[in-house]
This record gives structure tokens, sequence and C-alpha cells, in this order.
């Protein structure tokens, strides 16, 4: 079968094709927000999603190259030769696509932790990852904020998954790691500056803000770890997140 132009569909071939190889792919990113979220789809947040960005459960990046290459991918092989423990590409020429592997892990700008977290969604992550993923991004851009945007209109703050925003579990990530809370809290700064400037309306502008309000509050109320507290005592005096490499992002 042929790669699917539309993005959604691809992602779905890939995760199901992944599982009949015993493997565990799910899908993060823009398309992974849109499958959740109808606000993607508003005319002041929609865009396109060129690329396909995964996570893979297990560390066997060798048997993720050689199904990926099954559907028709060609593997970015000095990509992969270099980062294949943690991060693989691949594309397809023909539609311009690029497919982004996390192997075991989702690690940018900060690490996400995410354990037995990838069962809890059959095709993508769970929505508070796919909001961290985003939020954790030090440099974020327009299409990140306005990915932000459409989950936070969508769903509500709770302390359960399924169709809600897990704040516990954000409180509870961003409470061990002190350089994740502290970008995540300058991410939610941008999105409401950025936010304010959308075509949206008055009433989508206040659910953001009062989103963006309550994950303050949780990031606030969640007790902080040791590691927390100590690195908190150096502050921004030392850099607290990576720049990882950016082969390419959409």
């Amino acid at each position: 079968m042929n790669i699917l132009p539309d993005p959604q569909e691809e992602a779905h071939r890939i995760v199901r094709g992944a599982a009949q190889q015993d493997l565990t792919f799910r899908l993060l990113g823009g398309a992974a927000i849109s499958l959740h979220s109808p606000s993607a789809s508003h005319r002041a947040l929609a865009r396109s999603y060129p690329d396909l960005d995964f996570v893979l459960r297990e560390k066997r990046g060798d048997r993720a190259e050689t199904f990926l290459t099954g559907l028709g991918y060609s593997p970015d092989k000095p990509f992969n030769l270099y980062n294949g423990q943690h991060r693989l590409l691949f594309h397809d020429p023909e539609l311009d696509r690029q497919v982004d592997v996390f192997v075991a892990e989702f690690r940018m700008c900060h690490s996400i932790p995410l354990g037995n977290r990838l069962e809890l969604e059959p095709i993508t992550l769970p929505l508070a990852e796919l909001l961290l993923t985003k939020l954790q991004i030090i440099q974020m851009n327009e299409k990140d904020v306005r990915d932000v945007c459409a989950l936070l209109l969508d769903h509500p703050l709770g302390d359960q998954d399924a169709e809600t925003l897990n704040g516990r579990r954000i409180g509870s990530l961003c409470a061990d790691d002190w350089g994740l809370w502290r970008t995540v809290g300058l991410s939610l700064e941008k999105v409401q500056e950025v936010s304010q400037g959308l075509d949206i309306g008055e009433e989508l502008q206040r659910k953001i803000g009062g989103q963006l309000t309550s994950l303050r509050q949780a990031l606030e109320a969640a007790p902080k770890s040791t590691r927390w507290k100590m690195r908190a005592r150096v502050g921004d005096r030392v850099p607290w997140y990576e720049l990882p490499e950016e082969v390419r992002r959409g």
C-alpha cells in the first residue's frame, strides 16, 4: 500500500501496522492534536501538517527502521547512524513528508517521562503529554501556540485522562523538574500573549485565559520534589533546557 497523502489516515496506518509487528508507535505533534481537537480546524487555528512525529515505546530502532522502510519511507542514514538510540528520521520525497521517531522516550528541550502512559490512547500520546510536548519548547512558534489553543478549547482540565487534560499529571511532572517547570511557565505566558492576537472572538479568548490560569494554579499547587528545590536555588543563572537539532519542524 502506498503512503497516504492524508496525515491522519497515514498516522493510523503506521500505528496499526506497527502493532502487527509488535512495535508500539504513538503519534504526537499537531497531527495528533487535530485528532482530538475539533477547534484545530477553526479558521484562526487551522494549519497544515506536513510531517508526522511518533514515539516508539520499544528500544528497537533497528526494527522500526525496517518497518518504516517497508511502508515506503527512506531512512536518513547519516542522522539515524548518529542519533538512532534516541531518534530516527525518515522521508517521503514524493509527498515531501518527514517522519520523526523518538525511541523509547521523548527528549527535545526537556525529557517527558512516558512509562506505561503510551497504553492510555490507541493512536496518540495522552492529552497531558501532548500538551507538555508543546509547552516544553523553549522557542514556541505560532503553530505551536495554535495547537495549544486547540487543546485548551476542547478539553477541560481535571485529574484524569481520556478526553481531559490531566492537570495532576502535568503538575507532578513539572514539580519534579525545575527546568521543565520553568519552561512550561514561560510557554504559558507566550500562549497568553500570542492567543490574544488570534481572531477567535472574545468568548474563546476568555476560555483560553481561564484554562491558562488553571494550569498555572496546577503548577504552583503540586508539591515540589527535593530535586526541584535544589535546582530552583540555581535558577536562570545556568541554562535549564537543551536546544535539540531541528531538522525540520512543521
